[in-house]
């Protein structure tokens, strides 16, 4: 007769069939590495989620490695075209800057990320998202925002934000330890004096060393541009064509949005071109610093822009101008799956209609220099434009009238500023 299985074996079966399901954001970095040993710690079934954006990384050691953090699955989406196709070239067609200077490239990345937790999340059927983002960051706005967004009912662990994790991790050298004693192999060490995050479009340097805003980086903490100093290559001539405002070619050929941005990346890299270093304002209120490398986001961004100015009417171009500065927020705080947004989505299409052409570009020593443009769409005439003879179209005396009606203003002010004796 055959020996019963003991009641605890069913009992702990049955505890574990109704652990409840959590998606975890991972990369496989110090953070989300412990996080995942710490949610199956507090009783849950721990999902993990690794969207392939254009980070540098093994993805068969990373499927392992979350596995034997205590993940039960691990997912990895390759979300690269998408990323370039519906984030990055918007924001290339905006010519998004946020603050001026920061190309948004990791604003850009956490809501394609996000879509993809959430859709692990329906397909799992769990309404609980999980990730390793600061309590003092951006991220962790952009994560969460984008899953109530999509997700109406979900539940966020930001174990960053628990105290019951920050008992037990309170900060970086608490996490070393944390995964050494659970085993888990990590990259970081408590020496590492700056944190990164790369994808497709840029890497990015914050903290550690960095914190100090006087400080300069070191060569060697750079990865996708060579130093001014250490560039060899000669200057490069390139084109770019666009097809209504979206990148379609570099050098003639045809080519895919990833493979695209990778191609420019790669152009970009020899002639150290697309580095920023820069305080800027996070959303949750503090300035901080971050060191950035754009090289292929730069040179797309460059071009487009100055066909846009060939092919783009003057009022629609300033308008266009003044809604880029609020893409560029929302798309950094976060807003990227709101109406505002849809409606910003609606006019930039309509913008676009008509930047369509080619634009020739010189790559020298960190320098972007545009050296010509053309586009069937242009609307420079050089007969109206050109400082020699009339062709007829344009009659220099009718700026006479033109100058006095726009003064008339200024003119009635002067007048009563006469009668009181002001001037």
């Amino acid at each position: 007769m055959a020996k019963a299985k003991p009641r605890t074996t069913t009992v702990a079966r049955i505890a574990k069939v109704k652990r409840e399901k959590v998606i975890l954001a991972y990369s496989g970095g110090l953070d989300t590495s412990v996080i995942v040993r710490w949610l199956e710690q507090q009783g849950y079934d721990v999902i993990c989620y690794c969207a392939n954006v254009g980070q540098v990384e093994k993805y068969d050691n990373l499927k392992q490695k979350a596995l034997n953090s205590g993940g039960s699955k691990c997912y990895i989406g390759d979300l690269r075209e998408e990323f370039v196709r519906d984030f990055v070239f918007p924001a290339i067609a905006w010519n998004a800057k946020y603050e001026g200077r920061y190309l948004l490239g990791t604003s850009l990345a956490r809501p394609v990320i996000a879509k993809g937790l959430v859709e692990i999340a329906k397909k799992e059927g769990a309404s609980i998202i999980a990730h390793g983002a600061t309590g003092k960051g951006n991220d962790q706005v952009r994560f969460e925002l984008t899953a109530y967004a999509l997700l109406p009912g979900v539940k966020i662990i930001a174990p960053w934000r628990d105290p019951a994790f920050n008992t037990v991790i309170k900060g970086r050298s608490e996490a070393i330890d944390y995964a050494k004693q659970w085993g888990i192999p990590i990259k970081a060490t408590k020496k590492q004096p700056w944190s990164s995050d790369d994808n497709l479009l840029h890497i990015s340097f914050e903290a550690g060393e960095l914190e100090d805003p006087a400080r300069r980086p070191r060569d060697e903490m750079f990865e996708r541009t060579k130093p001014v100093k250490r560039v060899t290559a000669r200057a490069e001539q390139i084109t770019v064509d666009f097809e209504q405002g979206v990148p379609v070619r570099i050098n003639g050929k045809r080519m895919s949005p990833a493979k695209l941005l990778e191609e420019a990346n790669r152009i970009g890299f020899n002639h150290g071109v697309g580095r920023i270093d820069m305080v800027e304002s996070r959303f949750v209120g503090m300035k901080s610093r971050g060191v950035y490398e754009t090289p292929g986001g730069s040179i797309l961004l460059a071009a487009h822009q100055d066909l846009e100015a060939l092919t783009v009417s003057r009022d629609l171009l300033h308008t266009k101008n003044q809604l880029a500065v609020r893409f560029a927020q929302m798309a950094y705080f976060g807003f990227w799956y709101t109406e505002e947004m849809e409606a910003l989505s609606a006019f930039l299409t309509m913008s676009q209609r008509h930047v369509t052409g080619r634009v020739n570009l010189e790559l020298d020593r960190g320098n972007i220099i545009v050296t010509g443009r053309e586009s069937a769409h242009s609307l420079y005439d050089a007969a109206i434009a050109s400082m020699e003879a009339d062709g007829g179209a344009y009659n220099q005396s009718d700026a006479t009238g033109f100058i006095r009606l726009q003064a008339l203003p200024l003119r009635v002010h002067a007048r009563r500023a006469a009668r009181l004796g002001q001037i």
